[in-house]
């Protein structure tokens, strides 16, 4: 061949790969709504600015499928968004189902490891039908394709992962989903272990997709979810504002942001919002969104764990991460759910030098037989142990109630940098009359007898009972609360390490 040929025959390879399916699978994706593998690619990325990897790669195994695997089923490479390099794995499923082969798994692995290693995000679009069939089949099938990257499932969280579950995503694009920092899930689109065909035949039962997978399941039950959106294009724009809070890389602080006009304005508007009577409940996100930068706050799993609201949002152009307890959830009393999206939430923040807010208004745990079967103190102590382990800034704003072991929880007795209180604020071990409620627990006990313990029993639970003895350091006017957590945020910085936390959690699970 000539040079000509030669460059005219790499020239038809590329094209053929860049083909992916096939103009008719594409269309067919297209009449239903949705992006192909390189169109997500495309709507997530600057302009002009992608480098792939592996786009001639093909199918190993099994030899009369190379020219039915271009690109391998999953699309590979490097590019910039929001003018930083992230690297990006696509699952192309109109190639055999985007189906994990000994190949694309070494491409995923590639630009896995130099994101790792080169200090840049991940992000994964995940659409996948599992592992390949017959490819993985027999000793040599699993031999060849499982295992060869040591690697291959280690997160010790050096850069900000993002998944988006855009279809089926089964095998392998699951698990690279539950090792992500932050989730978002198309409506339709189904995440588990295995297909429901495989699931029906393995328990002898009919399953439905949604229900063995659906967004309704991830995002209020399992909590895996941390967005749900409606279309591709939704998730892409999910994904970029995940990573405009996000650091490059765990050796560097949050990027800076301006400060929208108008942000000190909402602190005045909190007394409106907080009711007088400590029965009453209230969305304690409006509370945060009073002290953040303007329109800033990014929520994280709404629906899983609502007795506590978690995520992230702006303070003066930093960015911070709200765990709120929610009165709108059970009065604020943290569950089992809570517990474990609170410390999900700490060690993410942890991780990526992302200063930590409480806002504190929470009668206790949640208690009860469904509780302990769930583990309730084991994730409590989670919670605990990931709070005292975190190494960035930890500021705390007692609201109103804060009682027993989750007053500790919520950053009281030292487990935060600075503890503040609003005068509306009340810390006891538990609720006076609960507490005379169970020292009379069995006894034939006069009202006039139970009076008198609850009297014993009311001992200043006040702000002022707590700022005297100096295990608060302030008591505040709600409505300097913005202020007074930037100039903390000021104070607090990690100058000695160059605002960079100690990662003490870079290893702890995603999922537990």
């Amino acid at each position: 061949m000539s040079f000509d040929d030669m460059v005219e025959d790499l020239k038809a390879r590329e094209a053929h790969a860049r083909a992916m399916g096939g103009p008719d699978r594409l269309a067919r994706r297209e009449a239903q709504g949705l992006l192909n593998a390189r169109s997500r690619i495309e709507a997530l990325i600057d302009p002009d600015s992608w480098v792939e990897t592996g786009l001639l790669a093909v199918s190993s195994m099994m030899r009369e499928d190379r020219d039915r695997t271009p690109a391998d089923g999953k699309v590979a490479g490097f590019a910039k968004v929001g003018g930083r390099m992230v690297g990006i794995a696509s699952n192309d499923f109109t190639v055999k189902g985007a189906s994990s082969s000994a190949t694309n798994m070494k491409k995923i692995g590639h630009v896995k490891r130099v994101a790792t290693e080169r200090g840049f995000p991940m992000v994964f679009f995940g659409e996948s039908s599992g592992a390949r069939m017959p490819d993985n089949m027999g000793a040599k099938g699993m031999g060849s394709n499982l295992g060869q990257d040591p690697q291959q499932y280690v997160r010790t969280r050096q850069t900000p992962w993002a998944s988006a579950v855009l279809g089926q995503c089964y095998g392998s694009s699951a698990w690279y989903t539950c090792l992500s920092d932050f989730v978002v899930m198309r409506k339709g689109a189904i995440m588990a272990v295995a297909s429901p065909g495989l699931a029906s035949f393995a328990i002898g039962q009919e399953v439905e997709a949604e229900d063995l997978g659906g967004w309704k399941l991830h995002s209020e039950i399992s909590g895996l979810i941390d967005r749900v959106v409606e279309s591709d294009e939704e998730a892409i724009a999910e994904i970029k504002r995940f990573l405009s809070y996000m650091p490059s890389h765990c050796n560097e602080p949050p990027p800076r942001a301006p400060v929208p006009a108008g942000s000190d304005e909402g602190s005045s508007r909190i007394l409106d919002i907080l009711p007088e009577s400590r029965k009453r409940a209230y969305d304690v996100r409006k509370i945060i969104a009073c002290l953040a930068d303007l329109d800033s706050f990014f929520e994280f799993k709404p629906k899983f764990g609502r007795t506590a609201v978690t995520g992230l949002a702006r303070m003066d152009g930093r960015t911070v991460g709200f765990i709120a307890s929610n009165p709108m959830g059970k009065a604020g009393a943290l569950d089992v759910a809570g517990c474990e999206k609170a410390t999900r939430f700490t060690v993410m923040c942890d991780s990526f030098n992302i200063p930590l807010v409480l806002l504190v208004d929470t009668p206790g745990f949640v208690i009860g037989i469904e509780g302990e079967k769930q583990k309730a103190p084991g994730k409590i102590m989670n919670f605990m142990q990931a709070l005292q382990m975190c190494t960035v800034p930890k500021l705390s704003i007692i609201m109103r109630k804060s009682y027993g072991q989750a007053y500790l929880n919520m950053g009281g007795g030292r487990n935060s940098d600075d503890v503040a209180l609003w005068p509306t604020a009340e810390v006891s071990f538990m609720d006076a009359g609960f507490a005379t409620e169970i020292v009379t627990w069995g006894q034939q006990a006069s009202d006039e007898h139970k009076q008198e313990i609850r009297a014993g029993m009311e001992k200043d639970s006040s702000a002022y009972g707590l700022a005297e003895i100096y295990a608060a350091q302030a008591v505040i006017d709600p409505s300097q609360t913005r202020r007074y957590l930037i100039q903390q945020l000021e104070i607090h910085q990690m100058r000695l390490s160059g605002d960079v936390g100690a990662h003490r959690m870079a290893a702890w699970p995603t999922t537990f």
